[in-house]
C-alpha cells in the first residue's frame, strides 16, 4: 500500500464525517479520478470504506450489529415528495441506507444514500436540486424504487411503514 492510500485510511478513520473525493484529491493534490483508484485499491486491501452521497466513510458495522432490524419498503412518488418520504423515515429514527429500481434492461439499479438525519436529508436533497442533468434514479421507473431501511427495531420500521403508507407513498399492487 502506497502512503497515499495509508494517509486516506488515516483520513477517513479520524473522522465520523463523510470526506468526499474532491476534498481528498484536494489534500493531497491530485485529481480526484485517482484518489476512487486508491480507494478502490483499499477495498481490495479489505478495508471497508463506502461511498455514501456524501463522501468516503469507514463502514462501523453492517446488518445486525449495525441496526437493530432492516427491511425493504417499496415505495411510489415524484420528486415533489422526495423530501417528505425521506424526512418520514428518519424522524422516526430509521436510515434510508439505499435507494433501488428495478430496470427493464439493466435489472436492478442501486445507489448508497446513508442518510440518518434531517440534516443529511437536506444536503441530499441541495444536492439533487442543484444538478443540472441529474435526477434520482427513481425517474426511470415512474416514480416506483424501494428503500433498505434501518432501524433500532422492527416496531420502528413498522411505524415508518404506516406513516409512509397514510402519505400515499408505500407502493402497493
Amino acid at each position: 500500500m502506497n502512503k497515499r492510500c495509508e494517509k486516506i485510511l488515516s483520513i477517513l478513520n479520524s473522522t465520523e464525517k463523510p470526506v468526499t473525493a474532491s476534498q481528498l484529491a484536494e489534500e493531497f493534490g491530485v485529481s480526484r479520478q485517482i484518489i476512487v483508484g486508491d480507494v478502490a485499491i483499499l477495498r481490495a486491501a479489505g478495508f471497508g470504506i463506502i461511498a455514501t452521497a456524501r463522501g468516503y466513510k469507514i463502514e462501523t458495522g453492517t446488518g445486525e450489529n449495525r441496526f437493530g432490524y432492516i427491511g425493504i419498503i417499496p415505495c411510489i412518488h415524484g420528486s415533489e415528495k422526495l423530501a417528505e418520504e425521506l424526512y418520514t423515515i428518519v424522524d422516526f429514527g430509521g436510515t434510508v441506507i439505499d435507494v433501488t429500481i428495478e430496470h427493464a434492461i439493466y435489472g436492478s439499479l442501486s445507489g448508497k444514500l446513508d442518510l440518518s438525519s434531517r440534516y443529511e436529508v437536506d444536503g441530499f436533497i441541495k444536492r439533487v436540486s442543484e444538478q443540472k442533468n441529474s435526477q434520482p434514479i427513481s425517474i426511470l421507473t415512474g416514480g416506483i424504487h424501494t428503500h433498505q431501511i434501518g432501524c433500532p427495531s422492527k416496531s420502528i420500521f413498522d411505524e415508518i411503514k404506516n406513516a409512509l403508507k397514510k402519505k400515499g407513498i408505500v407502493f402497493e399492487q
